[in-house]
Protein backbone atom coordinates (compact mmCIF):
# COMPACT_ATOMS: atom_id res chain seq x y z
CA UNK A 1 0.00 0.00 0.00
CA UNK A 2 1.08 3.60 -0.56
CA UNK A 3 2.16 5.68 2.38
CA UNK A 4 0.05 8.45 3.87
CA UNK A 5 -0.91 11.10 1.34
CA UNK A 6 0.87 13.63 3.59
CA UNK A 7 4.17 11.75 3.42
CA UNK A 8 4.52 10.53 -0.15
CA UNK A 9 7.75 9.53 -1.81
CA UNK A 10 8.11 11.16 -5.23
CA UNK A 11 10.79 10.68 -7.87
CA UNK A 12 10.98 13.15 -10.75
CA UNK A 13 12.62 11.74 -13.88
CA UNK A 14 13.86 14.46 -16.22
CA UNK A 15 14.95 18.00 -15.40
CA UNK A 16 14.43 20.12 -18.50
CA UNK A 17 12.15 23.17 -18.56
CA UNK A 18 9.04 21.45 -17.18
CA UNK A 19 10.93 19.11 -14.84
CA UNK A 20 13.06 21.91 -13.40
CA UNK A 21 10.01 24.09 -12.74
CA UNK A 22 8.24 21.20 -11.01
CA UNK A 23 11.34 20.49 -8.95
CA UNK A 24 11.67 24.10 -7.82
CA UNK A 25 8.18 24.08 -6.33
CA UNK A 26 7.90 20.49 -5.11
CA UNK A 27 11.17 20.63 -3.20
CA UNK A 28 9.31 22.95 -0.80
CA UNK A 29 6.55 20.40 -0.18
CA UNK A 30 6.23 17.91 2.65
CA UNK A 31 6.88 14.98 0.29
CA UNK A 32 10.13 13.04 0.24
CA UNK A 33 11.25 14.28 -3.15
CA UNK A 34 14.24 13.57 -5.43
CA UNK A 35 15.22 14.49 -9.00
CA UNK A 36 16.76 11.97 -11.39
CA UNK A 37 18.57 13.43 -14.39
CA UNK A 38 20.82 11.69 -16.91
CA UNK A 39 22.59 15.00 -17.52
CA UNK A 40 25.64 15.10 -15.22
CA UNK A 41 25.96 18.89 -15.71
CA UNK A 42 22.48 19.43 -14.29
CA UNK A 43 23.10 17.00 -11.44
CA UNK A 44 26.38 18.68 -10.47
CA UNK A 45 24.83 22.15 -10.62
CA UNK A 46 21.86 21.13 -8.46
CA UNK A 47 24.08 19.45 -5.89
CA UNK A 48 26.62 22.26 -5.70
CA UNK A 49 24.48 25.39 -6.06
CA UNK A 50 20.85 24.31 -5.93
CA UNK A 51 18.11 25.05 -8.45
CA UNK A 52 17.35 28.56 -9.72
CA UNK A 53 13.86 29.31 -11.06
CA UNK A 54 12.78 32.65 -12.50
CA UNK A 55 9.06 33.41 -12.63
CA UNK A 56 8.46 36.98 -13.75
CA UNK A 57 10.01 39.19 -11.07
CA UNK A 58 10.36 36.32 -8.62
CA UNK A 59 13.58 34.37 -8.24
CA UNK A 60 13.51 31.05 -6.37
CA UNK A 61 16.71 29.37 -5.21
CA UNK A 62 16.10 25.93 -3.79
CA UNK A 63 18.21 22.97 -2.76
CA UNK A 64 16.96 19.72 -4.27
CA UNK A 65 18.18 16.17 -3.98
CA UNK A 66 19.57 15.23 -7.40
CA UNK A 67 21.04 11.99 -8.72
CA UNK A 68 21.96 10.69 -12.18
CA UNK A 69 20.40 7.24 -11.72
CA UNK A 70 17.32 5.90 -9.96
CA UNK A 71 19.59 3.18 -8.59
CA UNK A 72 21.12 5.78 -6.26
CA UNK A 73 17.78 6.08 -4.43
CA UNK A 74 16.54 3.44 -2.03
CA UNK A 75 13.14 1.77 -1.96
CA UNK A 76 9.97 2.36 -3.94
CA UNK A 77 7.95 5.46 -4.70
CA UNK A 78 4.28 6.40 -4.53
CA UNK A 79 4.49 8.72 -7.54
CA UNK A 80 7.05 8.75 -10.33
CA UNK A 81 6.87 11.93 -12.39
CA UNK A 82 7.85 11.51 -16.05
CA UNK A 83 9.25 14.79 -17.40
CA UNK A 84 11.90 13.67 -19.89
CA UNK A 85 11.52 14.18 -23.65
CA UNK A 86 9.11 11.64 -25.23
CA UNK A 87 11.81 9.70 -27.15
CA UNK A 88 13.32 8.66 -23.79
CA UNK A 89 9.96 7.91 -22.15
CA UNK A 90 9.42 4.19 -22.68
CA UNK A 91 12.95 3.14 -21.79
CA UNK A 92 12.72 5.22 -18.60
CA UNK A 93 9.44 3.54 -17.63
CA UNK A 94 10.89 0.06 -18.23
CA UNK A 95 13.82 0.90 -15.95
CA UNK A 96 11.65 2.51 -13.26
CA UNK A 97 8.54 0.30 -13.09
CA UNK A 98 9.94 -1.99 -10.41
CA UNK A 99 10.43 1.09 -8.22
CA UNK A 100 6.73 1.99 -8.15
CA UNK A 101 4.88 0.91 -5.03
CA UNK A 102 1.64 -1.12 -5.28
CA UNK A 103 -1.13 1.43 -5.61
CA UNK A 104 1.29 4.03 -6.95
CA UNK A 105 1.25 5.78 -10.32
CA UNK A 106 3.42 7.15 -13.07
CA UNK A 107 2.44 10.76 -13.78
CA UNK A 108 2.86 11.65 -17.45
CA UNK A 109 3.77 15.29 -18.18
CA UNK A 110 4.87 14.83 -21.80
CA UNK A 111 2.99 16.30 -24.72
CA UNK A 112 1.48 13.88 -27.23
CA UNK A 113 -0.42 10.71 -26.40
CA UNK A 114 2.13 9.23 -24.03
CA UNK A 115 -0.29 7.85 -21.39
CA UNK A 116 -1.22 5.03 -23.75
CA UNK A 117 2.45 4.16 -24.29
CA UNK A 118 3.09 4.03 -20.54
CA UNK A 119 -0.11 2.03 -19.92
CA UNK A 120 1.07 -0.60 -22.41
CA UNK A 121 4.11 -1.16 -20.19
CA UNK A 122 2.66 -0.95 -16.66
CA UNK A 123 -1.14 -1.12 -16.96
CA UNK A 124 -3.62 1.74 -17.26
CA UNK A 125 -4.44 1.60 -13.54
CA UNK A 126 -0.88 2.79 -12.79
CA UNK A 127 -1.00 5.85 -15.05
CA UNK A 128 -2.17 9.43 -14.40
CA UNK A 129 -1.99 12.05 -17.13
CA UNK A 130 -1.00 15.64 -16.29
CA UNK A 131 -1.47 18.06 -19.18
CA UNK A 132 0.78 21.11 -18.77
CA UNK A 133 -0.78 24.44 -19.75
CA UNK A 134 2.27 26.64 -19.14
CA UNK A 135 5.71 27.02 -20.65
CA UNK A 136 9.23 26.91 -19.25
CA UNK A 137 12.79 26.76 -20.52
CA UNK A 138 16.12 25.68 -19.10
CA UNK A 139 18.40 28.68 -19.65
CA UNK A 140 21.47 26.74 -18.57
CA UNK A 141 21.96 23.57 -16.52
CA UNK A 142 20.07 24.03 -13.25
CA UNK A 143 18.68 27.47 -14.17
CA UNK A 144 15.07 27.70 -15.35
CA UNK A 145 12.65 30.35 -16.54
CA UNK A 146 8.90 30.00 -16.53
CA UNK A 147 7.81 31.64 -19.77
CA UNK A 148 4.03 31.63 -19.31
CA UNK A 149 1.48 31.14 -16.55
CA UNK A 150 -1.03 28.31 -16.35
CA UNK A 151 -1.82 25.08 -14.58
CA UNK A 152 -2.63 21.42 -15.23
CA UNK A 153 -5.43 19.16 -16.37
CA UNK A 154 -5.18 15.72 -14.74
CA UNK A 155 -7.04 12.46 -15.17
CA UNK A 156 -6.87 8.77 -15.98
CA UNK A 157 -7.39 6.95 -19.26
CA UNK A 158 -10.68 5.37 -18.16
CA UNK A 159 -11.96 8.45 -16.33
CA UNK A 160 -11.80 6.83 -12.91
CA UNK A 161 -10.49 8.56 -9.78
CA UNK A 162 -7.06 7.21 -8.83
CA UNK A 163 -6.61 7.08 -5.03
CA UNK A 164 -3.56 9.35 -5.23
CA UNK A 165 -5.23 12.04 -7.37
CA UNK A 166 -6.17 14.28 -4.40
CA UNK A 167 -2.59 14.28 -3.09
CA UNK A 168 -1.17 14.81 -6.58
CA UNK A 169 -3.46 17.79 -7.12
CA UNK A 170 -2.32 19.37 -3.86
CA UNK A 171 1.32 19.12 -4.95
CA UNK A 172 0.69 20.43 -8.45
CA UNK A 173 -1.31 23.38 -7.10
CA UNK A 174 2.02 24.70 -5.83
CA UNK A 175 2.86 25.28 -9.49
CA UNK A 176 -0.53 26.33 -10.87
CA UNK A 177 -4.29 25.66 -10.77
CA UNK A 178 -5.36 22.05 -11.34
CA UNK A 179 -8.47 20.85 -13.15
CA UNK A 180 -9.58 17.21 -13.19
CA UNK A 181 -11.11 15.63 -16.28
CA UNK A 182 -12.98 12.41 -17.02
CA UNK A 183 -12.09 12.78 -20.71
CA UNK A 184 -8.30 12.71 -20.60
CA UNK A 185 -8.01 11.48 -24.18
CA UNK A 186 -10.16 14.35 -25.47
CA UNK A 187 -8.07 16.85 -23.53
CA UNK A 188 -4.85 15.24 -24.76
CA UNK A 189 -5.92 15.39 -28.41
CA UNK A 190 -6.80 19.07 -28.02
CA UNK A 191 -3.39 19.81 -26.50
CA UNK A 192 -1.77 17.65 -29.21
CA UNK A 193 -3.33 19.82 -31.91
CA UNK A 194 -1.97 22.96 -30.23
CA UNK A 195 1.50 21.46 -29.81
CA UNK A 196 1.60 20.19 -33.38
CA UNK A 197 1.15 23.79 -34.48
CA UNK A 198 3.10 25.74 -31.87
CA UNK A 199 6.00 23.45 -30.93
CA UNK A 200 6.62 21.96 -34.36
CA UNK A 201 6.29 25.20 -36.33
CA UNK A 202 8.37 26.91 -33.63
CA UNK A 203 11.08 24.33 -34.24
CA UNK A 204 11.07 25.00 -37.97
CA UNK A 205 10.79 28.78 -37.58
CA UNK A 206 13.42 28.98 -34.84
CA UNK A 207 11.64 31.80 -33.00
CA UNK A 208 9.73 32.30 -29.78
CA UNK A 209 5.97 32.16 -30.17
CA UNK A 210 5.43 35.91 -29.90
CA UNK A 211 7.65 36.56 -32.91
CA UNK A 212 6.39 33.58 -34.89
CA UNK A 213 2.69 34.40 -34.73
CA UNK A 214 3.20 37.97 -35.92
CA UNK A 215 3.52 36.48 -39.41
CA UNK A 216 0.33 35.73 -41.28
CA UNK A 217 1.83 32.76 -43.14
CA UNK A 218 2.88 31.18 -39.81
CA UNK A 219 -0.62 31.62 -38.40
CA UNK A 220 -2.10 30.10 -41.56
CA UNK A 221 0.20 27.09 -41.28
CA UNK A 222 -0.84 26.72 -37.65
CA UNK A 223 -4.52 26.72 -38.59
CA UNK A 224 -3.92 24.10 -41.29
CA UNK A 225 -1.98 21.84 -38.91
CA UNK A 226 -4.72 22.12 -36.27
CA UNK A 227 -7.37 21.36 -38.88
CA UNK A 228 -5.73 18.06 -39.85
CA UNK A 229 -5.40 17.13 -36.16
CA UNK A 230 -9.07 17.83 -35.48
CA UNK A 231 -10.16 15.80 -38.51
CA UNK A 232 -8.07 12.80 -37.40
CA UNK A 233 -9.33 13.01 -33.80
CA UNK A 234 -12.94 13.12 -34.91
CA UNK A 235 -12.42 10.19 -37.28
CA UNK A 236 -11.02 8.23 -34.30
CA UNK A 237 -14.15 8.93 -32.26
CA UNK A 238 -12.44 11.35 -29.86
CA UNK A 239 -14.63 14.01 -28.22
CA UNK A 240 -12.32 17.01 -28.08
CA UNK A 241 -12.22 19.05 -24.89
CA UNK A 242 -11.98 22.83 -24.96
CA UNK A 243 -8.45 24.04 -24.28
CA UNK A 244 -8.33 25.86 -20.91
CA UNK A 245 -12.09 25.43 -20.82
CA UNK A 246 -12.66 28.09 -23.49
CA UNK A 247 -10.81 27.39 -26.76
CA UNK A 248 -12.98 25.23 -29.04
CA UNK A 249 -10.69 23.60 -31.59
CA UNK A 250 -13.63 22.45 -33.68
CA UNK A 251 -14.33 26.15 -34.25
CA UNK A 252 -10.63 26.93 -34.80
CA UNK A 253 -10.32 24.21 -37.48
CA UNK A 254 -10.79 25.56 -40.99
CA UNK A 255 -13.94 24.71 -42.89
CA UNK A 256 -13.73 23.39 -46.45
CA UNK A 257 -14.47 26.88 -47.80
CA UNK A 258 -11.95 28.58 -45.48
CA UNK A 259 -9.14 26.31 -46.61
CA UNK A 260 -9.27 27.96 -50.05
CA UNK A 261 -10.10 31.51 -49.00
CA UNK A 262 -7.68 34.42 -48.73
CA UNK A 263 -9.90 36.32 -46.35
CA UNK A 264 -13.30 36.21 -44.68
CA UNK A 265 -14.77 37.39 -41.36
CA UNK A 266 -14.34 33.93 -39.84
CA UNK A 267 -10.74 33.66 -41.04
CA UNK A 268 -9.96 37.08 -39.62
CA UNK A 269 -11.38 35.96 -36.26
CA UNK A 270 -9.20 32.85 -36.25
CA UNK A 271 -6.07 34.84 -37.13
CA UNK A 272 -6.93 37.29 -34.35
CA UNK A 273 -7.20 34.41 -31.92
CA UNK A 274 -3.70 33.16 -32.81
CA UNK A 275 -2.35 36.69 -32.49
CA UNK A 276 -3.77 36.79 -28.97
CA UNK A 277 -2.20 33.42 -28.18
CA UNK A 278 1.14 34.71 -29.45
CA UNK A 279 0.86 37.79 -27.25
CA UNK A 280 0.01 35.81 -24.14
CA UNK A 281 2.69 33.16 -24.62
CA UNK A 282 5.20 35.39 -26.40
CA UNK A 283 8.23 34.04 -24.53
CA UNK A 284 7.42 30.40 -25.24
CA UNK A 285 10.20 28.62 -27.11
CA UNK A 286 9.87 25.13 -28.56
CA UNK A 287 11.30 22.49 -26.21
CA UNK A 288 11.78 20.32 -29.29
CA UNK A 289 14.11 22.92 -30.80
CA UNK A 290 16.00 23.08 -27.49
CA UNK A 291 16.38 19.27 -27.59
CA UNK A 292 17.79 19.43 -31.12
CA UNK A 293 20.26 22.13 -30.07
CA UNK A 294 21.47 19.80 -27.31
CA UNK A 295 21.99 17.00 -29.82
CA UNK A 296 18.96 15.00 -28.73
CA UNK A 297 16.34 13.25 -30.81
CA UNK A 298 13.34 15.52 -31.45
CA UNK A 299 9.90 14.47 -30.23
CA UNK A 300 8.28 15.11 -33.61
CA UNK A 301 7.13 11.48 -34.02
CA UNK A 302 5.20 11.85 -30.74
CA UNK A 303 3.44 15.00 -31.96
CA UNK A 304 2.75 15.47 -35.67
CA UNK A 305 3.89 11.88 -36.22
CA UNK A 306 1.04 10.65 -34.01
CA UNK A 307 -1.43 12.58 -36.17
CA UNK A 308 0.02 11.04 -39.32
CA UNK A 309 -0.07 7.54 -37.81
CA UNK A 310 -3.65 7.78 -36.57
CA UNK A 311 -4.71 9.48 -39.80
CA UNK A 312 -3.32 6.60 -41.84
CA UNK A 313 -5.26 4.12 -39.68
CA UNK A 314 -8.62 5.83 -40.33
CA UNK A 315 -7.94 6.98 -43.90
CA UNK A 316 -7.71 10.73 -43.18
CA UNK A 317 -4.97 12.47 -45.24
CA UNK A 318 -2.46 14.57 -43.29
CA UNK A 319 -0.11 16.00 -45.95
CA UNK A 320 0.98 19.07 -43.99
CA UNK A 321 1.73 17.14 -40.80
CA UNK A 322 3.71 14.63 -42.87
CA UNK A 323 5.75 17.45 -44.35
CA UNK A 324 6.37 18.97 -40.92
CA UNK A 325 7.68 15.62 -39.61
CA UNK A 326 10.09 15.32 -42.55
CA UNK A 327 11.41 18.89 -42.17
CA UNK A 328 12.00 18.60 -38.40
CA UNK A 329 13.98 15.40 -38.95
CA UNK A 330 16.06 17.21 -41.59
CA UNK A 331 16.74 20.02 -39.10
CA UNK A 332 17.79 17.44 -36.49
CA UNK A 333 20.21 15.90 -39.02
CA UNK A 334 21.73 19.30 -39.76
CA UNK A 335 20.42 19.39 -43.34
CA UNK A 336 18.27 22.50 -42.76
CA UNK A 337 18.55 25.48 -40.47
CA UNK A 338 15.51 26.55 -38.42
CA UNK A 339 14.46 30.01 -39.58
CA UNK A 340 11.48 32.04 -40.71
CA UNK A 341 12.63 31.50 -44.29
CA UNK A 342 12.54 27.72 -43.81
CA UNK A 343 9.02 28.03 -42.40
CA UNK A 344 7.96 30.34 -45.25
CA UNK A 345 9.30 27.81 -47.76
CA UNK A 346 7.07 25.17 -46.15
CA UNK A 347 4.13 27.56 -46.57
CA UNK A 348 4.85 28.05 -50.26
CA UNK A 349 5.51 24.38 -50.98
CA UNK A 350 2.33 23.12 -49.30
CA UNK A 351 -0.05 25.88 -50.40
CA UNK A 352 0.86 26.63 -54.03
CA UNK A 353 -2.51 28.28 -54.78
CA UNK A 354 -1.83 31.19 -52.45
CA UNK A 355 -1.27 34.56 -54.00
CA UNK A 356 1.63 35.08 -51.57
CA UNK A 357 3.73 32.56 -53.50
CA UNK A 358 7.18 33.95 -54.20
CA UNK A 359 6.96 36.75 -51.62
CA UNK A 360 9.51 37.17 -48.87
CA UNK A 361 8.35 36.70 -45.25
CA UNK A 362 6.86 39.91 -43.85
CA UNK A 363 4.77 40.70 -40.78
Amino acid sequence: MATSQHNLRIALLGCGGVGGTLAGHLALSEAEFAVVTHNPEIEQRLRAHGLVLREGRHLLRQRVRAVVSLDELEGQFDLIFLAMQPPQLEEAVIQARSRLRPGGAFVVFQNGLCEQRVAALVGAERVIGAIVAWGASMIEPGVYERTSAGGFTVGTLDGSAHPLLPALCRYLERVGPVQQTRNLLGARWSKLAINCAISSLGTIGGERLGVLLRYRFARRLGLEVITECVEVAQANGVQLEKVAGTLDLQWVALSVAERWQQGSPSLLAKHALLLAVGARFRKLRSSMLAAIERGREPAIDFLNGEVVRHGTTVGVPTPLNQRVVAIVHRIARGELQPSLRTLHRLYLETMPLRSAAGQQPSP
